[in-house]
């Protein structure tokens, strides 16, 4: 590397909040099953804490050496409804906790995986695994749980999403919080380093290391230097920007993977915010020429940063994979709390803009007494961008006990801050209790 590159990286981790956001071993479970539950869940804390034990050590060594920080360290796993078998509800408690207390054991920020896949239809494991969230999420500190509701080539599965929008309810009737460990998917990806949704997908080595890069203030301050030019300077100075940041998330991921004596997975370069001024989406968007995010022209200038990001990573690693783009997540991102406070940014507009970014409606608070049907006709909006348009989409909707709308509710660390959202008071019942599956779309028949 030349002594003007090794600069500008220098530059970008103590100006620019460059970090490498998330290092997340991806451990599968398929050979952890055993004759009973209990038997499964000490296998699975086995395999996870041997797999596991020198990841945060070795993160920190790369950290000391380069100079760049890691901020996360995780743990991704099978989706333990693939495992279950025919567990009960109370079952699938064991494997919560032993996820929880092997994660504990090795020192990592999360682990997720407590998912199930029902786009096509529920298996035994998949209904208890769901049915036990409430308690699986407030019993335990670490665990992540996802669900995939809906796929281009499946369909939606609208069963499953009223089940969700229960599910979601009775999970914010137990905790304020816990919703924020839960995802609900439509064409999920298996190598997703990004918490709450990362799981180890079945396709995967038994054992590999994915990489999260996120750097919106380093392409914030990048623009700044193109302020007043066309918007091809944009898109251009965004590309160089990415090739930039990927290439250093593939270092540290190879270094990683080296030393752990595992499988390199992906580099995933999302634009992925924190509370703190200078490291937000939002004001990357305001740069390109935005007075506020949320005004008319986001959606376009999202679509913009969101193609160029994944354009400078392709060119900069072979190995680009998880969700690698923009996320707009409401209360973690201090310029799109400012635009959801002044009503610049509202529900539809987000809505709008997942069509053109990596994940859909994120870490949203709305009114606790909004309807389990509403929450759910929520995520089947969401699903059907995803489903449609060939994309990844989510929702991580946080319903707030005895809030209404304006009430600021304040998560904590990187979950950040929201203001309470309205959200359209008409009721979708109906609609949601019909049930069954929506047919997938015609251009999924491509064989």
């Amino acid at each position: 590397m030349e002594t003007k590159q090794i600069q500008e990286t220098i530059n970008m981790v103590e100006e620019e909040h460059l970090d490498i956001r998330t290092i997340t071993m991806g451990i599968s479970l398929l050979d952890t099953v055993a004759g009973d539950p209990q038997q499964t869940a000490k296998n699975i804390y086995k395999k996870v804490t041997t797999y596991a034990k020198d990841l945060i050590k070795v993160a920190e060594q790369i950290e000391r050496e380069y100079g760049i920080p890691i901020t996360n360290k995780r743990i991704s796993v099978t989706p333990i409804a693939l495992i279950a078998g025919h567990a009960t509800p109370d079952d699938m408690l064991y494997y919560a906790h032993a996820l929880d207390d092997a994660a504990k054991a090795v020192g990592v920020d999360f682990i997720g995986g407590y998912s199930a896949l029902v786009q096509k239809g529920f298996a035994n494991g998949d209904l208890a695994l769901i049915k036990s969230l409430p308690r699986a999420l407030t019993e335990t500190d670490l665990v992540m749980s996802s669900v995939n509701i809906g796929s281009t080539k499946a369909g939606i599965n609208l069963d499953a999403i009223k089940l969700m929008g229960e599910t979601v309810k009775g999970i914010s009737e137990k905790s304020d919080t816990a919703n924020a460990k839960l995802v609900i998917f439509a064409n999920a990806v298996e190598d997703n380093p990004f918490m709450a949704g990362a799981f180890h997908g079945v396709s995967e080595a038994d054992v590999v290391i994915n990489v999260g890069v996120s750097g919106p203030g380093v392409v914030k301050r990048a623009l700044e230097k193109v302020k007043g030019e066309s918007i091809q300077a944009v898109a251009e100075t965004v590309k160089k920007t990415a090739f930039k940041i990927t290439r250093v998330g593939q270092m540290v991921g190879a270094l990683a993977a080296e030393r752990l004596g595992v499988e390199f997975g992906i580099v995933d370069l999302s634009l992925a915010p924190t509370p703190a001024r200078g490291d937000s989406v939002a004001e990357v968007l305001e740069e390109i020429g935005l007075e506020q995010v949320g005004t008319h022209g986001t959606t376009a200038a999202l679509m913009l940063l969101n193609d160029a990001v994944k354009k400078g990573g392709v060119m900069a690693s072979q190995r680009v994979g998880g969700l690698s783009g923009a996320f707009i997540p409401v209360s973690e991102d201090a310029g799109m709390i400012d635009a959801a406070k002044e009503g610049t940014l509202t529900l539809s507009k987000l809505e709008a803009m997942t069509a053109v970014c990596s994940v859909g409606l994120d870490m949203i608070a709305i009114p606790g007494d909004t309807s389990a049907t509403t929450i759910s006709a929520m995520i089947a909006d969401e699903a059907a961008i995803g489903v449609q348009n060939n994309k990844t989409t989510a929702v991580r909707i946080l319903p707030t006990l005895g809030t209404k709308v304006g009430d600021m509710v304040d998560y904590g660390g990187l979950l950040g801050t929201a203001p309470v959202m309205p959200v359209v008071e008409k009721s979708s019942a109906d609609f949601i209790n019909r049930g069954g599956h929506i047919p997938a779309p015609i251009h999924s028949f491509k064989n």
